[in-house]
Parts: C-alpha cells; structure tokens; sequence
C-alpha cells in the first residue's frame, strides 16, 4: 500500500509508468481527498484504477463523517467518486462494534471493497493485545479484505514500532499470538529497515503499507533480494534449494 500525500496527475502517471506492476493499493493520505479540485480527483482516481491499481481515501475521512453523522452519504461518495476501496479506521475517534460493522457492510453494498486499520494515532491509547484481535477477527468475517496495523507515516513510537522506528518483538508476537490469518494483515512500515525486517521476518508476500511512491522500488528491490538488507538471505535460501535438489 502506497500513502500518496498530494501528488499531481504528472506524478501520478510517473508512478504508475515506473511502478503499477508492484503496488496493490494507493491510499490518498488522510483527508487530502477533499482538498483536491473535483475533476482532478476523480481524473487520478480513473488514472489509478487504469493501470490495474486499487485506491481509497484515508480513514480520517471516515473518522469525520462518523462524527458529522453522514456516515452513508460518505460511503456513497466514495463509490460516486469512482474509489475501488473504503477504508474503515478509527485511530483518533472512538466507534464502536456497530459503526465498524456497518461501514462495512455500507461499503461491500456499494460495490467496494474494504481495507480497515487497528490501533491507535496515540501512543499512549494502544489498544490491548485481545481487543486488537477481536478486532481483526470482526473486521474478516464482517467482509474487510485486509486489516492494517496502525503505525501512522512517521513509523516511530506507536504500533509495533519503538520511538526510534524499531520493531518490538514483543508487541509484534502479542498481535501474532490472536490473529488466526496474519495473510490478511498490512503491516505499515515506511521506513527501510521496517520493511527489510518484515520482509525477512514473513517473506517477499508480506503486506506492506505506507510505502513512499519514491520508496515502491526499493521496497521491491527488497522483497526479491536486489538489496543489501535481504540479498545475504536470498542467497542462503538459493542455495538450501539448490542442496534439497
């Protein structure tokens, strides 16, 4: 999943010339959507979803139209804007069960597909290991395609991540330990070492999120062993085949 904070329709196109083979889903950041004129945001969105590409708005919109009470009318737009995915998040408002429930099914009734987020924007309102897996487990069976795991942009001192951006094993584990399909889950990890260290950790498949544009084929480079951070392991793993043989 690629965060696209504001690029123009020549940036766009330049990303998807150099890149569509190797993204999945391109999330127009945060509540930027709105802020585009009309015509060019449905002109990128078509430009996106010609190139094979699935895109959504960020879940703060959502968040908003939550607490303006026009959670329909927003799910409505989203599928009249010509957006292939919803996203369902609440990483700075409380929503309850129901609301998450029904968002859902809002957006699987419109013809959308469903991306939702757990956790929390704040650190310190991180969410206990067993309400972050009913979650998860709710989100799949209410018909979400994926979930991600919050980590914001930044990717430091929230989510899995410790204040320097590293990887805490423990919280990692504790999310591991309740999620019966961790294929389903993007892991949000903008910075290098996250991706390297996930990649190595659940294989070139794993699902990534909040990738840089600039950063989509470094971050492929990684996952097929063209950079340092995971040749060393490719190669250990071409020659154990290579022996079985």
């Amino acid at each position: 999943m690629v965060l696209d904070k504001g690029l123009g329709i020549a940036a766009t196109l330049d990303l998807l010339d150099m890149a569509a083979e190797h993204v999945d889903l391109i999330k127009i950041s945060f509540g930027t959507s709105v802020l585009y004129p009309e015509k060019t945001l449905r002109d990128k969105v078509e430009l996106i979803r010609s190139h094979d590409v699935d895109v959504c708005p960020g879940g703060t919109l959502l968040e908003v139209a939550v607490l303006q009470g026009a959670l329909p009318e927003y799910v409505d737009w989203v599928g009249q804007t010509g957006f292939s995915f919803l996203e369902v998040s609440d990483g700075t408002i409380q929503l309850d069960s129901r609301l998450r429930r029904l968002a859902i099914e809002l957006a699987l009734a419109r013809g959308l597909r469903v991306v939702t987020e757990v956790g929390k924007k704040d650190a310190l309102e991180r969410l206990p290991p067993p309400v972050l897996h009913a979650r998860v487990a709710d989100d799949l069976a209410a018909g979400a395609d994926r979930v991600i795991i919050e980590a914001r942009e930044s990717g430091q001192g929230v989510g899995i991540y410790d204040e320097r951006g590293t990887v805490r094993e423990l919280e990692l584990e504790q999310i591991l330990q309740g999620v019966a399909n961790p294929d389903r889950l993007i892991w949000e990890a903008p910075l290098r070492n996250q991706q390297a260290e996930l990649i190595l950790r659940f294989g070139p498949n794993v699902n990534l999120g909040n990738v840089q544009p600039a950063d989509c084929l470094a971050a492929e480079a990684l996952r097929v062993g063209l950079r340092g951070d995971t040749l060393r392991t490719c190669m250990t793993s071409a020659r154990a085949a290579a022996t079985d043989c």
